[in-house]
Formats: C-alpha cells, structure tokens, sequence
C-alpha cells in the first residue's frame, strides 16, 4: 500500500516561486483546458493525484454543473487605426470569465458599457467573471479606457461552450495507520494571478511532498484535494460528505498565502474546531497574525463549514483575500506579491501542524510529580535566584502534559508557539518523561 504513495523526487528540486511561474501563463476557469491543463501539471509529480470528473449539467445539491468553457481569443479592434485593445494573447484577464463567442461591429459608447475598469487603481487590469448567466465583455486599465479612440470598433471573443463538457478536480488520499484525516485544500479556477490563484496549489503539492518523504507510514491519513472554488467544492461534498464527515479531524483550507505582508486564519463558523486551535497555535507570537471570523468568509470555507456538511475547517491565508490590494487585479504578480519566502513561511506554518499530528498531540507525563531535569541536562543543577527562560519554559510545558490537553492547548496555555512546544515535547519524550498520543489519554490509569 504504502508503495503507491512514492513520489518523484523533483518537485522540491526547484524553488517554489518557481511553481508559480510555470503555472502563471495558463487561462483557468471553472471548467475548460486550462483547468485541466494546471491539474495535470500537479499529477505529473504525484502519482497520488486522482482525476475526478462531473458532467455538464449533473445536479450537485442545489447546483448543476455548468458547460465546459474554453477560449480561443478575444481582442477589441479600432477600425479606423487598426489598433488593438484587451488582447487575451497578451493577457488573459482582459477577457471576461466565461464571456460567450461574439464577432461585431459597434460604436465606443455601446462597446463601454461592456469594459471593465478600476479608477481606483487605473493602471491595474481586473478580473470579472459571468459563470451563471450569459454575457460577453472585456477587461481594461482604466487608465486605458477612458483614452479609447471614439469611432467604430470591431469586437471578437473566439470562445465556446460545450454542453456535454465537464468539470475536472484532483484528490489524493494517502493511508495512514488512522483512518482519521488531516484535509488540505486548494483552488484551480482562476487566470493569472499569482497569490489569489497559485499559492495555494503550490503549497498543496509541498505538502504531498512533504509527507510522502518524511512519514512514508504516517499515523494519519491525509487528504488533498485541488478543485475549482465554490462549484468544485460543492461538487466534491455531493461525493465524499459522508466520509468527510466521519474522518476529517483536521482540515485546513489554503488561500492566497504567497506574500510576507500578514498570517491570517479565517475561523470555522464557531472558532472551536481542532484546526483552529493548530493554527492558532502555529501562529501564535508571529508578526502581523490576523484572525476572522467567520463572517468574514470568502473561499472554500463557505462549503466545507456550511450547517449541513460542519467540518472542523479554517482557512489560512497570508494577506487575506479582498484585504490586499492586488487582488483579483493584473498586478498580483510573481515576485512581487508572491515571493519564495513567502511561499516557503506558508508551508513551515503548515509542515509544524502536520509533525504535531504525527508526532501526537496528546502529551501524557511518565513520572509522578515534577521530574529531575538537571540529571538529564535538560536544566542547570545550579540553583540561582531566577531560573532561566528555557527551564521555565519547559516545567509550564509538562505542567500542562496530562493526557487531555492537546499540544495545542498547551501552546495557549503558555502562549508559546507551536514549533517551541513541539521542540520541547520531542525532547521531553526522547528522555522517556512524557509520551505522546493520537488520543486523549487518562493519566491516572495509565
């Protein structure tokens, strides 16, 4: 079993920025070649990766799924000059998402009410999509289109809709000793835009690497899945909500999380779950952590945590989205608003979350009352008037280790971050004073 989790050894051969930039170019939507373009580029590197497929037009829940959508091309042409506006050969924002096929002629005042700016931030191109209902239009600067030449224009947008299409998603699920999951996931749907899009399929595929190489027999099992938002999620509960339901313990939604300006979680509806408590504790004492409540939800969130699925999910972010201002506009960029640092901080928050997992998160003591750290080296023998830090540290650790208070607990008890517990709790365990378990755990009949 464990030897169909095997991966490839490249992809952490390269920077993670690096992924981002690969993946840059690529026009994705809900549904159409670009999707599936981006989710074969992931399952190139992990066998792990499953394809799942819905039908256009197959009920999920209150949702059908939409016609598959591709594009050819789209511009504006100004017939007097011959000049070209909103080319989606040169950028693939220009075009409103699942704009139907026109090929017209039209004066300037009719073609603006189709074009879409922002006069806030006039050099930036915005992104504006129409998947539930039929329109065509175009995206530019703003800058750019108020100095559109008046006269006769010609419109065309080569773009097709495909009835008996489908919507495409990837999962992997590797087995561990627990049927119990930790539960990743991510988005594929959008063009290029760096931190909204990219980082977090990015990060996702580090993860896979992550525990494939370093727990080939995890005590978990873990879930992954890429998915276009909102839509793909729905699509996905329809599937597995049953199992969801009965295994996730942990799930972590990952969204825009590329840039070093801020950490933010987005909580679950009630703030209590198991992975809020983990990112929480990941967080805690960083820089700049912002926390949300539910009611400030956006992404994926919204499914995974609505009042008849309720998994125990938050969703993480660096900059939240909407809180930054290159979202959803043509300046979120790679290496600028994503950077390798910022993809590689991301990943340490979430790689901390998953050893506590695997380690275990439930700290039992092994000696009745305080134990002797000194005879260990775990302390000074010599008694002075101030104990240092890392001692004080490490007595309110194990204080706090009984069997019912999880790492995480622990870290708010504390107020100490994870990756310092987890540190502690490793050393403390490599000298047979505590143990760790994947359960809560009653210390006195241990």
């Amino acid at each position: 079993m464990q030897s169909k989790n095997k991966l490839p050894k490249n992809y952490s051969s390269s920077n993670l920025i690096k992924h981002v930039e690969n993946l840059f170019p690529i026009c994705r939507s809900i549904t159409g070649k670009g999707s599936r373009k981006t989710l074969s580029y992931f399952e190139s590197y992990f066998n792990v990766l499953k394809r799942i497929k819905f039908k256009s037009g197959e009920k999920v829940f209150d949702w059908e799924i939409p016609p598959e959508w591709n594009i050819k091309d789209a511009y504006i042409e100004h017939l007097d000059s011959g000049k070209k506006f909103a080319n989606f050969e040169k950028n693939n924002l220009h075009v409103v998402g699942y704009s139907k096929a026109i090929q017209a002629e039209m004066e300037l005042d009719i073609l603006l009410e189709n074009i879409y700016s922002l006069p806030d931030n006039p050099d930036w191109i915005p992104y504006v999509t129409s998947y539930y209902e039929k329109r065509w239009g175009f995206c530019l600067s703003h800058n750019e289109k108020k100095n559109l030449p008046k006269g006769l224009y010609k419109v065309k947008i080569d773009s097709e809709f495909k009835e008996k299409g489908s919507l495409e998603l990837s999962h992997a699920i590797i087995k561990g000793k627990k049927n119990k999951e930790l539960f990743f996931s991510s988005y594929i749907c959008h063009p290029s835009m760096a931190n909204n899009e990219l980082s977090g399929p990015v990060i996702l595929g580090k993860l896979i690497d992550y525990v494939n190489n370093n727990y080939p027999h995890p005590k978990n099992s873990y879930r992954y899945v890429l998915l276009p938002e909102t839509i793909g999620s729905i699509a996905y509960l329809s599937k597995f909500s049953k199992l969801l339901k009965k295994n996730v313990i942990c799930g972590i939604n990952l969204s825009c999380v590329g840039d070093e300006r801020a950490y933010s979680h987005v909580e679950s509806p009630y703030g209590n779950t198991l992975a809020d408590e983990a990112l929480n504790a990941a967080l805690l004492n960083l820089d700049n952590v912002k926390k949300y409540s539910f009611l400030k939800r956006g992404s994926d969130e919204r499914q995974y945590c609505s009042p008849k699925i309720n998994l125990p999910l938050c969703t993480f972010c660096r900059s939240k989205f909407g809180e930054y201002p290159e979202y959803h506009t043509s300046a979120d960029l790679p290496n600028t608003v994503v950077t390798d640092k910022g993809l590689n901080d991301s990943f340490q928050i979430l790689k901390n979350i998953i050893d506590a997992f695997e380690f275990g998160i439930y700290p039992l003591p092994l000696i009745n009352c305080e134990p002797q750290l000194s005879k260990r080296g775990l302390m000074s023998s010599l008694s002075k008037r101030n104990i240092q830090a890392e001692s004080r540290n490490t007595l309110n650790i194990l204080a706090y280790c009984n069997g019912k208070n999880t790492i995480f607990d622990i870290c708010k008890i504390t107020n100490l971050n994870l990756k310092i517990v987890l540190l502690d709790i490793k050393r403390l365990t490599k000298y047979k004073i505590i143990k760790c378990f994947q359960s809560k755990q009653n210390p006195i009949t241990f």
